[in-house]
């Protein structure tokens, strides 16, 4: 061994370790305030139960919500995807990544969403901030909800462009901004959660785009939980509200309740153009493995068929939230199948959390700060299609049983 090199490496770890010493008083803040929340290790497929730790538990918290992550039609078609063209594209979309089953996807998103065209991402988060920097820049507007998820926010951020936030579900102040917003400010873009995901209330979009068409603002929705819950088979929020030939620019995942990997942006032809020529992530990373894309054919084409999927996911989502409203529990305002139980005080949400965990073999997740705004801590319920009503009577048992202990209900 060389003893200078491994003294030199020993110095060098130990001057790291001292300038890193913040990380440790920071992880110590996060328990003492109740905001450090253990990541629980799945050791099964996604479903109704799970198996965590080695036991079968309850999966109250997954965005799968149809139950397609492990459709064994989905898999096969995964599975046949990569017999043809292996795990892996290989490369960036404008250089030798594109295969035709990108084509076929993209066809078939655009398709199915009433849209013109459609680019499909690796992932939501990168359809979001590969996309918006692509339409706006530092001289320009953002008019961005109050409540909009990271991904926005950060595509903004990556855009350089003037920030102006507008409340929660107001399109008053929504105008207000419009109409206050600098004639010669360059383009304005108006973006907004379609569902929001903390709280499963839903957009205006009609007077979104009624603002922005009277402002000469374009228009732009993230409907990742929208997809296949919302509109006609699961289409979306456009189809729900029926706007899909007046929205600019429609965004989406396929992780949720598609079941697979990815997430696209949809509108017309010219905009889909511009964005394979502008977009970071479609230049610079790998595309979307074919067996991903494969999947997500499959699940919009089992939408497309049935939607006998969609109208049991709505029907456990009513049933869940009415057994937990006669528990005395408070889930807020939800208007689809996301039911948060508000809770408010962050330690009293964990220890909640825990119990539930270790006493009842309940897994749902805690949502505290800053994922929520302070005070406003919940336990964020997600019934999907693969639930029976057992499962969602011992569910909503569990949660009173626990919840009187905890003095949360009476």
């Amino acid at each position: 061994m060389d003893y200078k090199n491994y003294n030199s490496m020993a110095k060098y770890l130990s001057m790291v370790s001292k300038g890193l010493n913040w990380v440790s008083r920071e992880i110590e803040e996060l328990k003492s305030s109740g905001r450090f929340i253990p990541i629980k290790i799945l050791q099964s497929s996604q479903g109704a139960w799970v198996k965590i730790d080695g036991k079968d538990m309850l999966n109250m918290c997954s965005n799968n919500y149809l139950g397609l992550a492990n459709d064994p039609r989905v898999k096969k078609a995964a599975i046949d995807a990569i017999e043809e063209y292996g795990v892996g594209a290989g490369a960036v979309r404008s250089i030798a990544g594109t295969e035709e089953i990108h084509i076929k996807l993209e066809e078939k998103v655009a398709k199915f969403k009433h849209m013109e065209s459609a680019l499909v991402y690796q992932g939501g988060l990168l359809a979001n901030t590969g996309t918006i920097p692509v339409l706006v820049g530092k001289e320009d507007v953002v008019f961005s909800e109050e409540l909009n998820h990271a991904s926005i926010i950060d595509g903004v951020r990556l855009s350089s462009a003037q920030r102006v936030v507008y409340k929660h579900l107001d399109m008053n102040d929504l105008e207000k901004k419009l109409r206050e917003a600098p004639k010669n400010s360059g383009k304005k873009l108006v973006i907004s959660d379609g569902v929001f995901s903390m709280d499963g209330d839903i957009t205006p979009l009609p007077e979104i785009i009624e603002n922005s068409e009277k402002y000469g603002a374009m228009s732009y929705v993230d409907d990742a939980h929208g997809e296949g819950v919302l509109g006609d088979h699961g289409r979306g929020i456009c189809d729900y509200f029926n706007v899909s030939d007046r929205i600019d620019i429609e965004m989406g995942t396929f992780s949720k309740a598609i079941g697979s990997m990815g997430g696209f942006v949809a509108g017309s032809s010219d905009l889909i153009e511009y964005l394979k020529r502008k977009s970071r992530p479609f230049l610079f990373s790998s595309a979307l493995n074919a067996g991903d894309a494969a999947a997500v054919l499959k699940s919009i084409e089992i939408l497309e068929s049935d939607d006998s999927l969609v109208r049991k996911l709505w029907d456990n989502s009513d049933y869940l939230k009415r057994g937990l409203n006669e528990a005395g529990f408070n889930t807020g305002h939800s208007k689809t199948p996301i039911t948060p139980v508000m809770v408010g005080d962050e330690k009293k949400t964990l220890e909640l959390s825990d119990r539930l965990f270790r006493e009842k073999n309940v897994f749902a997740s805690p949502i505290v700060y800053p994922t929520v705004p302070s005070g406003t801590a919940r336990i964020r319920l997600m019934p999907s299609a693969l639930h029976s009503k057992k499962d969602l009577d011992y569910a909503i048992s569990s949660f009173s049983d626990i919840g009187k202990r905890l003095g949360i209900t009476k």
